[in-house]
């Protein structure tokens, strides 16, 4: 398929991944970010910003690399593999498969991203640049985003039954060890370590490499079924005795 050019193309695709299925981890993730675009993308309407240009061909160049991951699964970055293997799998939470997902693709993709969409721009990707300032802008729009998305997946039925049979919270504890603005934060700093190792294309791709490995650890961690077999039960029993009501 081929890359989105415009945010609306990067929109209608993720919408149709969103609605493809609720019980695979790929819409779940889907989902968070569809609704995040959006969110922000709104919030973009209504803000002033030094070069709104540049965000925008971010988000796109940024999406891209999503869609590339998942149109070549076998060929798919490492950051990405965990949560493509474990899509099926129906004792992990849609929260975990999101996080995993967001967690893939800002701590490995947004680097790659930034320093494309600057070379592409000729702009210098250091933190006194007027694209630093609306980066951080951002962060904000998508934490108060994010945050309100996080709560549609935490509510209803399942886990008014997940909270009766695991009342510990595992599931909490998994979504407390992920921040967003640490994440973005953590993401311009190895993009600007990618822009100064962009003469060395060896030691480069050794960087991509092993930031590759480390974030699919970390996805690996998130993606620890938080389910028991009753709460597993609960999930499939759920949706039918809501069709009763």
């Amino acid at each position: 398929m081929q890359p989105p050019t415009t945010v609306a193309e990067v929109v209608d695709r993720l919408r149709a991944l969103a609605d493809a299925s609720p019980t695979d981890g790929v819409s779940a993730f889907a989902r968070l970010y569809l609704a995040v675009t959006e969110g922000v993308e709104a919030s973009l309407a209504n803000a002033t910003f030094r070069d709104p240009a540049f965000l925008t061909r971010l988000d796109v160049a940024f999406a891209s690399l999503f869609f590339a991951a998942l149109d070549a699964p076998a060929a798919a970055p490492r950051a990405w593999v965990p949560l493509f293997e474990a899509r099926s799998n129906r004792r992990i939470a849609p929260l975990q498969f999101a996080l995993a997902g967001i967690n893939a693709h800002i701590n490995r993709d947004l680097p790659v991203a930034l320093v494309s969409t600057c070379t592409a721009m000729s702009i210098q990707l250091r933190v006194d640049s007027p694209e630093h300032a609306d980066f951080e802008a951002v962060n904000a729009l998508l934490a108060q985003t994010l945050e309100r998305v996080k709560a549609q997946f935490l509510t209803g039925w399942v886990r008014t039954v997940d909270r009766l049979l695991h009342p510990f919270g595992r599931l909490d504890d998994v979504v407390a060890i992920w921040d967003i603005r640490a994440a973005r934060d953590a993401a311009w700093t190895n993009g600007e370590a990618l822009w100064t190792l962009r003469g060395s294309p060896s030691l480069s791709d050794d960087f991509v490499r092993t930031l590759d490995r480390t974030v699919g650890l970390a996805s690996r961690g998130l993606l620890v079924p938080t389910q028991n077999w009753a709460q597993a039960t609960a999930r499939r029993l759920v949706p039918a005795l809501s069709q009763v009501r």
